[in-house]
């Protein structure tokens, strides 16, 4: 994998590598001062995004970041490096380098579903077709809209409570918390 440009174009689709899990059901926590937030993963819908997502666990690369939108009835975002500087008009521009292909499926966007982020184009533009390498989102109530459309690659399956507190954080007008509420996230392979 490549930190530059996006990893998968190294193999055509018929001859990319078989992924492979130590653990069939691999879970992650993520850690605020409010509490955790334990994760499961659809590894056989989303295989690539899911070994993305723990291999930047295993780098640490989540650690410090913050919950850099959050929107009550929507959903909270998280993934962007940039959301670790105090300038806050970056928060929700970065991420680790490079995008992922959709993984897209019939998994519905429930109430706790974990799904990834889109790249932004620009400002004045719409959405890309490619997946963020590392900005993820959690609903907070059902997004049927958002079905077929974004990569499920897992749900909250303990810590909605610690969500429903996230999303409830006093905010400014680009719904990014007043304060920030920083993460970590292990992997429990």
């Amino acid at each position: 994998m490549t930190f530059r440009g996006t990893w998968y174009s190294a193999f055509p689709m018929s001859t990319q590598p078989s992924i492979q899990f130590k653990k069939k059901n691999p879970k992650a926590v993520i850690s605020t001062a409010l509490g955790d937030i334990e994760i499961r993963f659809f590894t056989d819908d989303a295989p690539r995004h899911v070994e993305s997502f723990l291999n930047l666990v295993r780098l640490k690369f989540f650690d410090g970041m913050s919950f850099h939108r959050v929107i009550p009835g929507f959903l909270i975002q998280t993934g962007d490096p940039l959301s670790k500087n105090p300038d806050r008009s970056l928060h929700g521009t970065g991420g680790p380098g490079f995008n992922l292909p959709p993984e897209t499926s019939d998994r519905p966007h429930r109430r706790g579903t974990i799904s990834m982020a889109k790249v932004a184009r620009s400002e004045d533009s719409t959405r890309d077709v490619t997946d963020s390498g590392s900005q993820f989102f959690i609903c907070v109530e059902d997004q049927g809209s958002l079905d077929r459309s974004y990569s499920v690659f897992g749900k909250v399956v303990k810590g909605m409570d610690v969500v429903d507190q996230i999303v409830e954080a006093p905010r400014d007008d680009r719904d990014n918390p007043l304060n920030p509420v920083r993460i970590t996230i292990r992997a429990e392979e």
